[in-house]
């Protein structure tokens, strides 16, 4: 079961290391995105090394037992090497003065890492007692040997400080950057990072009791390893929230819209972009660009048919609607789907009212900040574009206009 779990984990985190490998290769100068990557790498290699049967099969392969926990812990090393970095960028300040002393300190930063985990690695070498594999019990089952206790607890050390200072700093930037779903994922890395450090502290412990005569394998081997595997995953969600975030909003007001911007364009094909129908691509590449171009398109609909719904029609819905109970967002959208229908079948038909309404956009985004209530907005037009009470009104209006014609 842990081979099928560790192994399923790792290969979700190597996709989600080669995603972000390809949006580094087309932004090289984008060094954080870069450190993510390395970082990602780092505990998508944890998770593949934690899976008991490759542990066993790697070591069988070097013929050095146990040699698979040393590439483990480097990978964790590395993750701990990135996120020291990212903290001396993040605090580094404005200006070039700041990004070169950023760099510099950067540098001393991993060279010091580098020398301690050289230091831990030849603990671990002449350290090790026997050749049994420990791949689930091993800082229990050298306890006894200085070399390797060496080896665990610079690693702690390493990992330790690097997760404390990135959980701190995460939630400062989350701050300053709203709702985003950058805010979000670096929440959810702060998370990630507090719960590793819960791996830690019970790692300490345990080597405390097992050095005192009152050794607590439930909490060396069961606690610690539990919370840092969840505490990976919250990592990984972190750094792949800002990237999936917005293409997952992006398909869900794409399967939303869809609907009202097909029955619309139908009418009106000369609205749409080449390409706009997407036939035959991937199903979910460029979600954001389709979803943007659909709300475009039938905004470009509603001003060209305005002039053929009556200046009195969104009137006269909002008033049959606000009898039925509606909130303001519901009654705009009810207004905005009737008048939308109602244009459509009056230029179908060539019916060009005397009066013509201004406009038929009842609610509208004014700006960047604006835009994910426009595509609500929308998307709730789309709900009741074929609603029991739309059907009543446009009824209502086209036997008015009989009359009136008569």
């Amino acid at each position: 079961m842990f081979d099928v779990v560790y192994l399923c984990f790792g290969a979700a985190a190597w996709a989600l290391v080669a995603y972000k490998a390809v949006a580094w290769f087309r932004d090289r100068s984008n060094t954080d995105l870069g450190l993510a990557c390395l970082m990602t790498g780092g505990v998508a290699t944890v998770f593949l090394f934690s899976a008991p049967s490759l542990y066993r099969g790697f070591d069988r392969l070097v013929g050095v037992a146990n040699l698979a926990m040393v590439f483990l812990y480097s990978s964790v090393v590395v993750f701990a090497a990135g996120a020291l970095v990212l903290l001396l960028r993040w605090t580094a300040g404005e200006g070039e003065a700041a990004r070169t002393r950023a760099r510099t300190r950067a540098r001393l930063a991993v060279g010091v890492v580098a020398l301690l985990w050289a230091v831990a690695v030849t603990g671990f070498a002449v350290g090790r007692p026997d050749a049994v594999e420990h791949p689930r019990d091993f800082s229990t089952a050298y306890t006894d040997a200085p070399g390797v206790m060496l080896f665990l607890v610079l690693y702690l050390a390493i990992f330790g400080a690097s997760l404390a200072g990135l959980g701190t700093l995460c939630p400062r930037y989350a701050a300053r950057l709203g709702g985003s779903w950058l805010a979000r994922g670096l929440r959810v890395l702060a998370a990630g990072c507090w719960l590793g450090l819960v791996y830690c502290a019970c790692k300490v412990i345990g080597f405390v009791l097992s050095w005192t005569g009152h050794p607590a394998l439930w909490l060396s081997n069961g606690v610690a390893p539990l919370s840092a595997s969840v505490a990976a995953i919250l990592v990984l969600a972190g750094f792949s929230l800002p990237a999936a975030g917005p293409r997952v909003a992006a398909w869900r007001r794409l399967r939303r819209l869809t609907p009202l911007w097909r029955t619309v364009t139908a009418q009106t094909p000369e609205v749409t972009m080449d390409g706009s129908r997407w036939s035959g691509r991937w199903p979910f590449a460029d979600l954001e660009w389709r979803a943007n171009r659909q709300m475009a398109e039938i905004r470009d609909v509603q001003r060209g048919i305005r002039r053929h719904v009556e200046s009195d029609a969104i009137d006269i819905v909002l008033e049959r609607a606000r009898a039925v109970s509606l909130d303001d967002g519901q009654l705009a959208a009810v207004a905005e789907a009737a008048a939308l229908r109602r244009g459509l079948e009056n230029r179908a038909v060539g019916h060009v009212p005397v009066h013509g309404a201004d406009s038929v956009v009842v609610a509208d985004g004014r700006d960047a900040t604006e835009l994910a209530a426009e595509y609500e907005h929308l998307a709730l037009v789309a709900d009741v574009y074929h609603s029991p009470l739309i059907e009543t009104v446009l009824t209502e209006l086209r036997q008015r206009s009989a009359t009136m014609r008569s």
